[in-house]
Order: structure tokens, then sequence, then C-alpha cells
């Protein structure tokens, strides 16, 4: 994705006030529980707060920075009341109230590890129960105790006598917009900052089970916690510390910030992911990784007229078109303050250059409400392609686009390491849980996945544990694949190039532009061509023929690798 594509934000959201000025009064009728209003500029809380109350509503928090607030109330009569005043130009509902599947399991994209454990009945991986690990073949040894098992990192460069001997990315704020960190484990503690993470979600029982926050059993979780375990191992791919002790992330020196936008059961809805992405620019941070999409829908459309199949309701593109203008004013912002964006393309295995886009799980929340659709491609995977955001594909350890990855020319801008457990078709290594990517996991999660037996021991080879003093204080690690690994990687790149080529800025840290990053980062990928034949054919892995892919492009950029392959040696000289 291009970085002049930032140019069209503000048209876009110019056209998108417009359409919600007339769209606003007439289709949110009977919202009720928590929503999002966007107000007027030039709006003053306390003229907000008096506009809400009055029709019957409570402000809950009020981001100035892009205009809207979110509020909470029962009167089905509201919108009606609030938009009346003037104040208000629209409302989306953030999450509904209540649902009918409680506990709702880890919501992981296709071609991730599903939560509980396995790939599935034939997806056995190759290493030793209780974590004692074969090892893939031909992998380095390092300083960490699983550094054999990290071909990632050997791919880009990220190690000690590659891109680490000139920067570790010491002095650099990176923030991970996620389900949480867990600073305690041993990997993340040695950079994590206390002072600087947030947590802006609030536990809903219906779907992340109880709340379990001490010392009261709040559903407010505190900012150093990860009951999800999909941040904590995205946060250890990006700057897990140098120690000694388990893996060693890209960038082992930056100082991660937990930004928590995402519920432990996987949902990022609207009004916290904003929150994440305005606090970022607010307060230094130099680099977020998005490894998600905005709840609940993947694909958010402008108008009717972009759906090539399928009925929406008014409502259902009111809804879209306020999402879409939300997430990009506030990606607008972040990057105007400063923050280099990094995001996971996607795991829907399509081209995003394709004229139309198959949707079958919008809108996902409240569950049980997704429709099959068809819409054209000016519909839009937020954040992850919001102009000026870094949009990552997947790759396997022999660098073949992995099979679930997104691709599409004009839209990928570097491919990295996410892991593909079906890599290496035909040989010993085929269907290795090591094809993939192996990062930090939460004890507390691990325990609930049903991953140990009665005696403590592991019994899913896509686990490993070290440390365990008298069977307590054990510490995991496991293999997941999907761009929300491959994103983790390029963000922790951009990390070390903020340090490599940025400018002191007088507190330790350094200053460097996101188009900038984006220059030096796309400048020094590895040029990878499309493979010869163009096609990649994924049925002999055992997938669908709807899953191939055919790459288009020249080395120097093309569909599936974009400008190329991350290369973090390369990026810091």
């Amino acid at each position: 994705m291009s970085i002049s594509r930032r140019a069209l934000t503000g048209l876009m959201a110019v056209a998108l006030v417009a359409s919600i000025g007339v769209m606003g009064t007439t289709h949110a009728a009977g919202m009720t529980g928590e929503l999002v209003v966007f107000f007027a500029e030039g709006t003053t809380t306390q003229e907000l707060t008096s506009a809400v109350e009055g029709a019957g509503g409570t402000v809950l928090d009020v981001l100035p920075q892009v205009n809207i607030a979110k509020v909470t109330t029962d009167n089905p009569r509201f919108a009606s009341a609030v938009t009346t005043t003037g104040a208000v130009l629209g409302i989306v509902r953030n999450h509904s109230i209540g649902t009918d599947r409680p506990g709702l399991g880890h919501r992981f994209a296709e071609g991730e590890r599903p939560a509980g454990g396995a790939l599935g009945a034939n997806d056995s991986g190759g290493t030793q129960p209780g974590g004692v690990p074969n090892g893939p073949k031909g992998k380095k040894d390092g300083p960490e105790t699983f550094s054999y098992l990290q071909w990632n990192m050997d791919m880009i460069g990220a190690t000690l006598d590659g891109a680490h001997a000139t920067a570790t990315g010491e002095g650099v704020l990176l923030g991970i917009i996620d389900t949480g960190i867990d600073a305690a484990h041993p990997d993340l503690a040695p950079n994590f900052s206390h002072e600087l993470s947030r947590n802006f979600t609030t536990d809903i029982p219906e779907i992340d089970g109880p709340c379990e926050a001490e010392p009261d059993q709040s559903c407010e979780d505190p900012a150093d916690v990860d009951e999800g375990g999909h941040g904590s191992h995205v946060a250890g791919i990006a700057a897990a510390a140098y120690n000694g002790f388990g893996i060693s992330g890209v960038a082992p020196d930056a100082t991660l910030v937990n930004l928590r936008a995402g519920q432990d059961s996987g949902y990022f809805f609207f009004f916290e992911t904003v929150a994440a992405l305005t606090y970022a620019a607010d307060n230094g941070i130099d680099v977020a990784n998005m490894s998600f999409f905005t709840d609940p829908w993947l694909y958010n459309c402008e108008s009717a007229d972009d759906y090539v199949e399928g009925e929406p309701t008014a409502d259902e593109i009111e809804q879209q078109a306020m999402i879409r203008q939300g997430v990009l004013d506030a990606v607008e912002y972040a990057i105007d303050g400063g923050v280099t964006l990094v995001a996971a393309a996607g795991n829907q295995h399509n081209d995003l250059a394709a004229p139309t886009r198959l949707d079958t799980i919008s809108p996902d929340y409240p569950p049980g409400n997704e429709q099959e659709r068809v819409v054209t491609n000016n519909c839009l995977t937020l954040p992850s392609e919001a102009p000026g955001v870094i949009q990552v594909s997947a790759i396997g350890p022999s660098t073949v686009k992995a099979d679930y990855s997104v691709w599409g020319l004009g839209s990928i801008d570097v491919a990295a390491p996410g892991g593909w457990f079906r890599d290496f078709f035909g040989t010993q290594d085929f269907r290795e849980p090591e094809n993939m990517i192996l990062a930090p996991w939460p004890a507390g999660v691990t325990a609930d996945e049903g991953v140990l037996n009665k005696g403590g021991q592991l019994k899913d080879p896509h686990f490993y544990k070290k440390d365990c003093v008298n069977g307590n204080d054990c510490w995991y690690f496991t293999f997941i694949q999907g761009t929300s690994m491959a994103s983790p990687h390029v963000a922790g790149l951009a990390a070390l190039i903020i340090q490599a080529h940025g400018t002191p800025d007088g507190s330790g840290g350094f200053d460097l532009d996101p188009a900038v990053v984006f220059e030096i980062l796309t400048s020094t990928a590895t040029d990878t061509p499309c493979p010869d034949p163009a096609l990649l054919d994924y049925t002999q892995e055992g997938r669908p023929e709807s899953w191939n892919a055919t790459c288009e492009g020249t080395a120097d950029y093309n569909s599936n690798y974009g400008d190329g392959i991350a290369n973090a040696d390369a990026a810091v000289q």
C-alpha cells in the first residue's frame, strides 16, 4: 500500500461526515446498550454531556481528537432524541449487551492454531510431549533456549551477528494493540512498560467468561495481563528480550507498551480500537502493531451500491460507513502523531486486488448474525487497509506465500514470516509444528486450554515449557501461524529502523517520520519474484481449489511479497 494514499483520508472523512448527517437521524432508532456517538466539530464536552443525558444516556468516555464518545443508554428512543440536539451527527453500536453463547472461544482467524491446542485430527506435529523439542532440520543455534527453532529470525536477519549488531530497538516505544501482554512472562517482563501500558477494554462475561480481575472479581483487567494469549505471542515476536531464557524478538531491547483493545475472546470493538490509536499518538508511541480487524464487519462498505450479492439494510450500511470513518480518522491521527502503523493483511486467503470479496462471517457480533455477501473491493478491512498502514503478508520457512495469507497487487507492502504448518509438501518437514512461529504464551491461558495432563506435563506438541519449579512457575511458548505473526516481525523491524536512522529526541528515544520508516523498510526488503509457474496450487496440501493464488508483478514488486521479504540486516545499515 503506497504511503501517498494517506492523502485520500481527509476527503473520505468529509464525504462520510456528510452522509452521517443524513443517515444518523434515520436508521438508529431502538439502539440501546453501549454506543458510540459522533459529535459535531466544536461541540464542548459539557454540551455533549448535556445532550446525551437529556436523551436518557450516560457519557462513559470522550475522544475529542476524533470527535467521538462512548455512551450507554437503556432508552430505545435515545438516538432520535440526541440527534435532534444538533450536537450528535450519528451513532454506531460498539457492542450489544447479551448473547446466547457464553464463554465463546478465542477467535483465531483462519490459518492460526485454534484455541484448545492441536490443529486437528490429521495435523499432529513432530515434537515430544512435555516440551522436549526434536527441533527443525538445519536451523541455527543461538543465545536463547529455543533459538534453534527461530528460523523466522534467521530469515529476516534479526540476529546477533545480523541487524542486532547495529540496532536492537533500545529507546523505541513499541505498542501492541491486541488482547494484552503478560508482563509476568520472563521473555516479556524486561521490556514491559507498566507506566505507559493501558487497557481500553472491559470484559464481557457472555463472551469472555467470568470476570476474574483481583481483588474483587472486577471486569476491568489490569494493563499487565493477557487472558487471550494472542497479544503476548505477538509481543514476543516483536520484542522478546535477549535474556538466555526462551526466544528473542526482532527488537529485543524495544520498550513494549500494552495498548489493549481486544477482548479475551478476541473481538476488537470500534471504540476500544480508536482509543488505542489516539492514545498511541498522544503518548509518543513510535510503532504500533495491529494483528486484527475491527468487529463486527470484516469489510466496511460506504454504500449499498458496494453489495454485489446480499441485501443490506439501511442500518447496516450506516454502521459500516461510520465505523469506516472513525477508524480512518484515528489512523490518520496516529500517523500524523508520528506513529508507524503495521498491520496483518488477513488470513482469508483471497486476492485483495480482485474486484469483489466474499464475506461469510459478518457481522460477527453478537454471534449468530453472520450473513453471506459479496462486496466490491471498495469495502475495506480496517485498520489494515487504511491509507498509510504498512500491510504485511505471511510466508512459511520455504519463503513461499502461506496458503491462508491474503495477497494482492497494490495492497501488500512487504512479506514476513508468519509460519506455514503445511510447508515443505512431500518432505519429512510437512505438517511440522516447527514450520510455524514460536513465541510466549501466558501460563493461565495454557492451563485453560487443556494442554496439560494431571501431572502438569504438556500433552500438545505445539507447546513448550520452561523453568518449572516443583510444578509451579512454569512459563510457556507455543507455535502459531498467521498474518498476525507476520505483522509483528515488521513492527519490530520498524523499531530497529527508528533507532538506527532516527533523530534523538532528547529523552533517550528517537524521532523518525512514518513515511521515512516506510521508505527504508520497502526499499531494503529482499526482492522476491513470483513463483514459476505463477499459480500457487495448494490442493496438494489439502486445501480447496478456491485457496489457490496467482501471483502478479515483477521481482521488484508483486502481489505475494509487495516490495519483498522484510530484511532487518539491510534496513539498519
